[in-house]
């Protein structure tokens, strides 16, 4: 089994208008969903994410994040096993949010060094 990181995308302005109680309904689905990862045996972590934080070049510290002008901000992610990466993609099509379209799944290879 390979492992794949699963960068959860979602709008930065659905993000930052929701309320405390919406976003630990939002957690607990994603929970349900790591249970269900853990019992298959896909599942190895997974964390939310705020959309503050810093974006770091050689030159410069860009403070002011969600990053690269975007629409859609990484909100978390999961570190899961799969046997590919079409497994992995079918994997995070499985997710509650994903399924209703409120959020995408950036599906990634873990390069082993």
């Amino acid at each position: 089994m390979e492992k794949f990181l699963l960068l959860i995308r979602e709008e930065v302005e659905r993000l930052e208008k929701m309320s405390n109680e919406e976003i630990d309904r939002c957690i607990r689905t994603m929970n349900g969903w790591a249970e269900t990862l853990a019992a298959s045996g896909n599942f190895i972590s997974s964390e939310p994410l705020r959309t503050a934080g810093r974006y770091v070049g050689r030159d410069m510290v860009v403070s002011d994040g969600p990053f690269i002008e975007a629409k859609e901000a990484v909100s978390g992610y999961y570190l899961i096993r799969a046997e590919n990466l079409e497994g992995a993609a079918a994997i995070a099509q499985t997710c509650p949010f994903v399924r209703t379209g409120r959020m995408a799944i950036e599906v990634r290879p873990i390069m082993e060094c």
